[in-house]
């Protein structure tokens, strides 16, 4: 992690590395940071671990994780998404990637979507505000990550519309992120699992994509 550390230092971020995985999700439970950079193999508590506590935890659920690791396969990046990875860089990558995907997923956790705008909308039980960045369940709160967050925004913008799955990358992800097959499937699923009941106002549309129903 050292090289990584100088690397983003270079681009002028302020950086606070850990050496194992206990002492880095204390790090960032104690310093709230815009963005984690996450190496899969830590000693003790390994990455997946410290980002499924990230994501269980309100304070820390919506800060964006980038995952590093040896392993490359696509399965291996599934379950880093699962997790709840923003993005994966698998190892040896090169200065300018690490820098570029820093950025790109940075720039995605604070700009709305495009389908989005910034108006506060509700439908079908579900309130949704970007300027609060915050998402209420028949007026009970729901902490989603930045990607389900525009995810959900861009669906219910727009209901009964059927959004392809690129499409649906490209607005809440971004088409600089690393993208595997089953991407967007894993968000879907990780954001109907939060929505709870509710998570059935998103239907699957076999072959093309995924829309919010029109109604209850």
């Amino acid at each position: 992690m050292t090289l990584v550390k100088y690397n983003l230092e270079r681009e002028g971020w302020k950086v606070r590395s850990a050496g194992d995985g206990a002492a880095g999700l204390e790090a960032a439970r104690r310093d709230l940071p815009d963005l984690v950079v996450l190496d899969l193999m830590l000693p003790g508590m390994d990455g997946l671990e410290v980002c499924r506590r990230l994501r269980a935890e309100p304070r820390t659920a919506r800060i964006p994780v980038i995952m590093l690791t040896a392993k490359g396969t696509e399965s291996d990046r599934v379950v880093g998404l699962e997790m709840g990875a923003d993005d994966y860089l698998s190892k040896p990558f090169s200065p300018r990637e690490l820098v570029a995907r820093v950025k790109a997923v940075l720039r995605r956790a604070s700009a709305p979507s495009e389908e989005g705008g910034g108006a506060a909308i509700s439908h079908a039980g579900i309130q949704v505000d970007p300027g609060r960045h915050e998402v209420l369940v028949k007026g009970k709160p729901v902490t989603l990550t930045a990607t389900e967050f525009r995810l959900l925004h861009t669906l219910l913008r727009r209901p009964g519309q059927v959004f392809s799955r690129d499409r649906l990358i490209d607005n809440a992800i971004g088409e600089d992120a690393h993208v595997v097959d089953r991407t967007i499937d894993v968000h879907v699923t990780a954001l109907r699992k939060k929505l709870g009941k509710a998570g059935a106002l998103i239907e699957t549309v076999r072959g093309v994509g995924y829309r919010a129903k029109d109604s209850e």
